[in-house]
Protein backbone atom coordinates (compact mmCIF):
# COMPACT_ATOMS: atom_id res chain seq x y z
CA UNK A 1 0.00 0.00 0.00
CA UNK A 2 1.92 3.09 -0.89
CA UNK A 3 1.61 6.62 0.55
CA UNK A 4 -0.44 9.41 -0.30
CA UNK A 5 1.28 12.63 -0.89
CA UNK A 6 -0.89 14.40 1.87
CA UNK A 7 -0.07 11.40 4.31
CA UNK A 8 3.21 12.67 5.75
CA UNK A 9 2.24 16.15 6.49
CA UNK A 10 -1.13 14.35 8.29
CA UNK A 11 1.27 11.93 10.76
CA UNK A 12 3.63 15.12 11.70
CA UNK A 13 0.36 17.30 12.29
CA UNK A 14 -0.56 14.22 14.58
CA UNK A 15 2.66 13.89 16.23
CA UNK A 16 2.68 17.91 16.93
CA UNK A 17 -0.77 17.56 18.29
CA UNK A 18 -0.14 14.58 20.53
CA UNK A 19 3.12 16.76 21.72
CA UNK A 20 1.15 19.20 22.48
CA UNK A 21 -1.11 17.61 24.28
CA UNK A 22 1.46 15.95 26.57
CA UNK A 23 2.69 19.29 26.96
CA UNK A 24 -0.68 20.80 28.39
CA UNK A 25 -1.12 17.95 30.88
CA UNK A 26 2.33 17.91 32.48
CA UNK A 27 1.38 21.58 33.34
CA UNK A 28 -1.58 21.19 34.62
CA UNK A 29 -0.22 18.83 36.58
CA UNK A 30 2.72 21.10 37.50
CA UNK A 31 0.48 23.57 38.23
CA UNK A 32 -2.21 21.50 40.45
CA UNK A 33 1.15 20.07 42.27
CA UNK A 34 2.15 23.80 42.89
CA UNK A 35 -1.48 24.76 44.16
CA UNK A 36 -1.68 21.80 46.69
CA UNK A 37 1.94 22.62 47.79
CA UNK A 38 1.06 26.09 48.64
CA UNK A 39 -2.51 25.38 50.32
CA UNK A 40 -0.46 22.69 52.62
CA UNK A 41 2.11 25.08 53.70
CA UNK A 42 -0.12 27.84 54.15
CA UNK A 43 -2.46 25.52 56.43
CA UNK A 44 0.57 24.32 58.41
CA UNK A 45 1.23 27.36 58.86
CA UNK A 46 -2.19 28.76 60.16
CA UNK A 47 -2.99 26.07 62.08
CA UNK A 48 0.80 25.38 63.78
CA UNK A 49 0.10 27.38 66.81
CA UNK A 50 -3.61 25.64 67.32
CA UNK A 51 -1.96 22.42 66.87
CA UNK A 52 0.79 22.84 69.51
CA UNK A 53 -2.07 24.60 72.06
CA UNK A 54 -4.00 21.50 71.54
CA UNK A 55 -1.06 19.34 72.09
CA UNK A 56 -0.20 21.05 75.05
CA UNK A 57 -3.61 21.23 76.73
CA UNK A 58 -3.53 17.35 75.79
CA UNK A 59 -0.22 16.88 77.59
CA UNK A 60 -1.19 18.98 80.64
CA UNK A 61 -4.50 17.05 81.27
CA UNK A 62 -2.33 13.50 80.86
CA UNK A 63 -0.01 14.74 84.08
CA UNK A 64 -3.21 16.22 85.77
CA UNK A 65 -4.49 12.97 85.45
CA UNK A 66 -1.57 11.41 87.30
CA UNK A 67 -0.76 14.28 89.78
CA UNK A 68 -4.22 16.26 90.39
CA UNK A 69 -4.15 19.98 90.29
CA UNK A 70 -5.07 20.02 94.05
CA UNK A 71 -1.55 18.27 95.19
CA UNK A 72 0.52 20.92 93.25
CA UNK A 73 0.97 25.04 92.73
CA UNK A 74 3.19 24.74 89.72
CA UNK A 75 2.34 24.37 86.04
CA UNK A 76 3.33 20.94 85.19
CA UNK A 77 4.58 21.63 81.86
CA UNK A 78 6.56 24.36 82.93
CA UNK A 79 8.48 22.80 85.67
CA UNK A 80 9.50 20.03 82.78
CA UNK A 81 13.89 18.87 83.27
CA UNK A 82 15.70 16.70 80.69
CA UNK A 83 16.24 12.65 81.34
CA UNK A 84 19.40 11.80 79.66
CA UNK A 85 19.35 8.28 77.89
CA UNK A 86 18.78 5.39 80.50
CA UNK A 87 18.64 1.91 80.00
CA UNK A 88 16.18 1.40 82.81
CA UNK A 89 13.55 3.54 81.53
CA UNK A 90 13.97 1.88 78.41
CA UNK A 91 15.06 5.68 76.62
CA UNK A 92 17.35 5.54 73.69
CA UNK A 93 17.54 9.29 73.87
CA UNK A 94 17.18 12.47 75.80
CA UNK A 95 13.75 12.39 76.94
CA UNK A 96 11.48 14.89 79.64
CA UNK A 97 10.23 14.46 83.11
CA UNK A 98 8.09 17.03 84.91
CA UNK A 99 8.24 17.76 88.53
CA UNK A 100 4.61 18.71 90.56
CA UNK A 101 5.50 21.51 93.72
CA UNK A 102 4.20 22.61 96.19
CA UNK A 103 5.24 26.08 98.02
CA UNK A 104 8.18 25.53 96.27
CA UNK A 105 9.09 21.72 97.05
CA UNK A 106 8.90 18.17 94.81
CA UNK A 107 6.10 16.79 95.94
CA UNK A 108 6.16 14.14 92.95
CA UNK A 109 8.12 13.67 89.10
CA UNK A 110 6.66 12.09 86.14
CA UNK A 111 8.92 9.82 84.43
CA UNK A 112 8.56 8.71 80.58
CA UNK A 113 9.48 5.01 80.35
CA UNK A 114 9.22 2.62 77.18
CA UNK A 115 8.99 -1.31 77.55
CA UNK A 116 9.78 -3.41 74.11
CA UNK A 117 8.30 -6.20 75.82
CA UNK A 118 4.65 -5.73 74.34
CA UNK A 119 3.04 -8.04 72.20
CA UNK A 120 2.70 -5.41 69.56
CA UNK A 121 5.97 -3.17 69.91
CA UNK A 122 6.47 -0.49 72.08
CA UNK A 123 4.67 0.72 75.12
CA UNK A 124 5.02 3.99 76.35
CA UNK A 125 3.82 4.96 79.82
CA UNK A 126 4.08 7.96 81.96
CA UNK A 127 4.71 7.21 85.90
CA UNK A 128 4.11 9.74 88.59
CA UNK A 129 6.12 8.78 91.92
CA UNK A 130 5.93 10.96 95.33
CA UNK A 131 8.85 11.98 96.66
CA UNK A 132 8.45 9.37 99.52
CA UNK A 133 8.46 6.76 96.26
CA UNK A 134 4.98 5.52 96.00
CA UNK A 135 3.18 5.96 92.81
CA UNK A 136 0.85 8.44 91.98
CA UNK A 137 -0.52 7.23 89.07
CA UNK A 138 0.20 5.53 85.53
CA UNK A 139 -1.21 6.48 81.95
CA UNK A 140 -0.11 4.72 78.60
CA UNK A 141 0.55 7.45 76.44
CA UNK A 142 1.34 4.85 73.34
CA UNK A 143 0.76 1.88 72.28
CA UNK A 144 0.09 -0.25 69.57
CA UNK A 145 -1.68 -3.90 71.77
CA UNK A 146 -4.46 -5.34 70.79
CA UNK A 147 -7.61 -3.53 70.74
CA UNK A 148 -9.88 -5.12 73.18
CA UNK A 149 -7.10 -7.12 74.86
CA UNK A 150 -3.94 -5.41 75.63
CA UNK A 151 -5.38 -2.15 75.43
CA UNK A 152 -7.08 -2.30 78.55
CA UNK A 153 -3.88 -1.18 79.84
CA UNK A 154 -5.45 2.49 78.91
CA UNK A 155 -7.30 3.83 82.04
CA UNK A 156 -10.53 4.75 79.80
CA UNK A 157 -10.58 1.11 78.28
CA UNK A 158 -10.68 -0.52 82.50
CA UNK A 159 -9.43 0.34 85.55
CA UNK A 160 -6.34 -2.03 85.16
CA UNK A 161 -3.63 0.66 85.43
CA UNK A 162 -4.69 1.63 89.13
CA UNK A 163 -3.49 -1.25 90.35
CA UNK A 164 -0.17 0.41 90.70
CA UNK A 165 -1.66 3.54 92.81
CA UNK A 166 0.14 4.01 96.09
CA UNK A 167 2.08 1.04 95.34
CA UNK A 168 6.64 0.65 96.42
CA UNK A 169 9.06 -0.73 95.34
CA UNK A 170 8.39 -3.33 98.22
CA UNK A 171 4.84 -3.29 99.25
CA UNK A 172 4.10 -5.58 96.24
CA UNK A 173 5.51 -8.72 94.67
CA UNK A 174 6.08 -6.64 91.20
CA UNK A 175 4.59 -9.67 88.68
CA UNK A 176 1.52 -10.78 87.15
CA UNK A 177 -0.55 -13.14 89.18
CA UNK A 178 0.35 -16.11 86.71
CA UNK A 179 4.31 -15.40 87.51
CA UNK A 180 3.47 -15.20 91.16
CA UNK A 181 2.92 -12.00 91.13
CA UNK A 182 0.46 -9.40 92.69
CA UNK A 183 -1.18 -8.12 89.59
CA UNK A 184 -4.07 -9.22 87.60
CA UNK A 185 -3.29 -10.17 84.00
CA UNK A 186 -5.59 -10.09 81.26
CA UNK A 187 -6.81 -13.46 79.86
CA UNK A 188 -5.79 -13.84 76.55
CA UNK A 189 -3.14 -11.39 76.58
CA UNK A 190 -0.43 -11.44 79.63
CA UNK A 191 2.46 -10.57 77.92
CA UNK A 192 0.98 -6.69 77.64
CA UNK A 193 0.34 -6.69 81.43
CA UNK A 194 3.20 -8.50 81.82
CA UNK A 195 5.19 -5.84 80.07
CA UNK A 196 3.50 -3.15 82.10
CA UNK A 197 4.67 -4.32 85.18
CA UNK A 198 7.88 -4.59 84.75
CA UNK A 199 7.99 -0.79 83.20
CA UNK A 200 6.29 0.19 86.03
CA UNK A 201 8.99 -1.19 88.11
CA UNK A 202 11.99 -0.03 86.27
CA UNK A 203 10.99 3.23 86.71
CA UNK A 204 10.62 3.02 91.02
CA UNK A 205 14.14 1.75 90.61
CA UNK A 206 15.63 4.61 88.74
CA UNK A 207 13.73 6.83 91.10
CA UNK A 208 15.50 5.23 94.13
CA UNK A 209 18.89 5.34 92.19
CA UNK A 210 18.46 9.12 91.17
CA UNK A 211 15.90 10.39 93.62
CA UNK A 212 17.98 13.75 95.14
CA UNK A 213 18.76 14.93 91.63
CA UNK A 214 15.21 14.08 90.34
CA UNK A 215 13.34 16.32 93.25
CA UNK A 216 15.88 18.91 92.22
CA UNK A 217 14.78 18.86 88.95
CA UNK A 218 18.93 18.80 88.30
CA UNK A 219 19.49 17.60 84.62
CA UNK A 220 22.91 17.83 85.25
CA UNK A 221 23.74 15.69 88.71
CA UNK A 222 21.21 12.96 86.70
CA UNK A 223 23.73 13.31 83.94
CA UNK A 224 26.80 13.19 85.32
CA UNK A 225 25.51 10.26 87.58
CA UNK A 226 24.73 8.37 84.70
CA UNK A 227 28.64 8.61 83.63
CA UNK A 228 29.89 7.66 86.51
CA UNK A 229 27.92 4.57 86.39
CA UNK A 230 28.84 4.01 82.83
CA UNK A 231 32.69 4.89 84.04
CA UNK A 232 31.89 2.47 86.84
CA UNK A 233 30.78 -0.84 84.05
CA UNK A 234 33.79 0.16 81.72
CA UNK A 235 36.14 -0.16 84.75
CA UNK A 236 34.23 -3.34 86.04
CA UNK A 237 34.34 -5.05 82.43
CA UNK A 238 35.53 -8.21 81.82
CA UNK A 239 39.47 -8.37 81.47
CA UNK A 240 40.77 -10.30 77.95
CA UNK A 241 41.12 -13.10 80.16
CA UNK A 242 37.41 -12.91 81.00
CA UNK A 243 37.71 -11.90 84.88
CA UNK A 244 35.76 -8.83 86.86
CA UNK A 245 37.61 -6.14 88.48
CA UNK A 246 36.36 -5.85 92.33
CA UNK A 247 33.01 -4.46 92.74
CA UNK A 248 32.72 -0.81 94.21
CA UNK A 249 28.77 -0.01 94.30
CA UNK A 250 28.50 3.59 94.85
CA UNK A 251 25.43 5.13 96.65
CA UNK A 252 23.16 5.83 93.92
CA UNK A 253 24.12 2.71 92.28
CA UNK A 254 24.46 4.45 88.70
CA UNK A 255 21.77 3.36 86.11
CA UNK A 256 21.21 -0.33 86.32
CA UNK A 257 18.60 -1.86 88.60
CA UNK A 258 19.55 -2.43 92.57
CA UNK A 259 18.10 -5.94 92.91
Amino acid sequence: MSLTPDQPEQQTQAARGLKHNIARAASGLAVFAIVTAGVVAVTQMTTADTIADNERAAQSAALAEIIPPSLHDNDLLDDAFVLPPSQVLGLESADTGWRATRDGKTVAVLLPVVTGKGYSGDIRLLVGIRADGSVAGVRAVKHAETPGLGDKIEARKSGWIHEFDDQTLSSVEWKVQKDGGDFDQFTGATITPRAVVGAVRQALIYFMAHRTALLAGDSETLTATRRAAKAQDTAHAPSADGTLAPSATSEHGGDEPHE
